[in-house]
């Protein structure tokens, strides 16, 4: 019964503090020691118990799955998460919670899958797989088991040697897919009024223009 009526105590105050808008959400004023603890705390859990369920696909890690995918993180991820030899951007310096710096830990294959298709809530990053093929994702997790590895000039081979930003999305479209492009409507152009033959036409040489 106590502890019913402290939970109930805590819910009122939280709810009352919420509320008011006395908690700064602004992305320069870190949360508080224990709010960001239990918000790790709740996305680590998250993403360890359905990456989980995932299957590895066999084989993953070859040298074009490799190439492939840091073309695309060269491209959708290095801002955020960094290239070797860059320290910090704009975007990595302004978002919070701060994105991992991915050319420093390697991460499990599965868990970089899980997070890279489906996003993170509130946190900057967007879920990839809403225009992106399984395939790729793949091939990006596939990556990052190798990004610790390299020095700026590797990674920078590593980009170049890719498709570049090459993923089976739809803003990948180009002139060479079958785009249907609507038909401009048509436009209406009014008729010429029947011209009198005994009337002359205007002698326009005699006008005066005024500048």
């Amino acid at each position: 019964m106590l502890t019913g009526s402290i939970l109930a105590a805590v819910a009122i105050i939280a709810g009352g503090a919420i509320w008011s808008g006395a908690y700064n959400v602004a992305a320069d004023d870190p949360h508080s020691r224990p709010v960001y603890s239990l918000l790790e705390l709740a996305r680590d859990r998250s993403i360890q118990t359905r990456a989980g369920k995932l299957q590895v696909p066999v084989g993953l890690g070859s040298d074009d799955q490799i190439r492939q995918g840091a073309g695309n993180y060269d491209a959708m991820c290095a801002a955020c998460h960094l290239a070797p030899g860059v320290s910090q951007t704009e975007l990595s310096r302004g978002l919070y919670p701060a994105p991992p710096d991915l050319t420093e830990a390697t991460v499990d294959q599965a868990a970089a899958f899980w997070v890279i298709k489906h996003g993170i809530k509130a946190s900057g990053m967007p879920a990839w797989g809403l225009s992106m093929d399984d395939e790729y994702i793949w091939n990006m997790a596939a990556f990052l088991q190798k990004l610790p590895d390299l020095d700026a000039t590797g990674y920078r081979a590593l980009v170049d040697s890719s498709d570049g930003h090459s993923h089976g999305g739809g803003e990948t479209m180009d002139d060479h897919h079958d785009v249907v492009h609507p038909t401009p409507a048509p436009v209406e152009v009014p008729a010429s009024e029947p011209v009198d033959p005994a009337t002359p036409p205007d002698d326009h040489s005699n006008h005066d223009h005024q500048h």
